[in-house]
């Protein structure tokens, strides 16, 4: 389950999102977190989602329905690193799991063709995938000239689309990479192109030296899925996994968990809709 961040919150005052207050820390929030482990049996959302989908509403219970999640990345490699203890998570709970990369990695090395690489990290992410029991889907665009205009955008939404999905995690847009900014952006026309049919999360990858400005407002405790996650970053053999793992992802999974309060968490942006981000605590919501 993803816990809401453990500071003040714009949010509705019957949200079932568990907020607490920086300065009191009670008993009621660490039973939460014990309780819900953060099991993901579905997230947990404000009763005033506008989604037609129907998302399990309780922090505390497992999702009734089996959900459907997508992971976009720019690269093999990308929905791995940034999120993959969430997403070992959902498929441990029998959720169905797909990685959309919009590239195969051809740049990745210039000692390599093109198609040479392409063929390594292909590999390298179906290994990957495996190992978080996820379906990887390659959308065709080429690594480093990723393009951003009307025809890959209608490409990308029905892809989306044509998957059904009841969340989508994509990347932070605000970041270095090009590719990974093309990415978000891709991603997040799609969701307003398909009438905000899915409910759209944002990841952070390398956040310091690439991903920028990210707060996130929601986390996902990955304390009891972090070996699974190590393995399938770890099948990225073309990418150092072992330097990037212990210089950015150890040091960022465990200060997310400083902030969710358990050991190690990965943190998400929620895109809500124009509604859910029209309230404030203690106002009413028509005056």
């Amino acid at each position: 389950m993803i816990l809401q961040e453990p500071a003040l919150q714009l949010q509705h005052p019957d949200a079932i999102f568990q907020s607490y207050s920086p300065v009191k820390k009670n008993s009621a929030r660490r039973n939460f977190i014990k309780q819900s482990a953060l099991g993901l049996g579905g997230l947990a959302f404000a009763p005033l989602i506008k989604s037609k989908k129907e998302i399990p509403e309780s922090a505390g219970k497992p999702a009734d329905k089996k959900l459907h999640i997508i992971c976009v990345g720019a690269h093999p490699g990308d929905p791995e690193f940034g999120c993959g203890g969430t997403m070992a998570k959902y498929s441990s709970e029998g959720h169905s799991v797909t990685f959309l990369y919009l590239t195969r990695g051809e740049a990745g090395d210039p000692a390599k063709s093109y198609s040479e690489s392409a063929a390594l990290r292909t590999k390298e992410a179906e290994t990957a995938c495996k190992l978080l029991n996820a379906k990887p889907i390659f959308a065709g665009q080429i690594d480093g000239n990723t393009i951003l205009n009307k025809e890959y955008n209608e490409e990308m939404t029905k892809l989306i689309q044509s998957e059904n999905p009841d969340l989508v995690f994509t990347q932070w847009p605000i970041d270095t990479h090009p590719d990974h900014q093309v990415t978000g952006m891709l991603t997040l026309t799609a969701w307003i192109r398909s009438g905000r049919q899915f409910q759209l999360y944002f990841y952070e990858v390398n956040t310091g030296s690439e991903t920028m400005g990210f707060t996130p407002t929601d986390y996902v405790d990955i304390t009891s899925v972090r070996d699974i996650k190590k393995a399938a970053m770890y099948a990225h053999k073309t990418q150092d996994p072992e330097g990037i793992y212990n210089n950015y992802f150890k040091p960022l999974e465990e200060f997310r968990g400083l902030e969710a309060g358990v050991k190690a968490a990965e943190g998400f942006i929620h895109f809500k809709d124009k509604a859910d981000r029209a309230t404030i605590i203690g106002l009413s919501v028509n005056r």
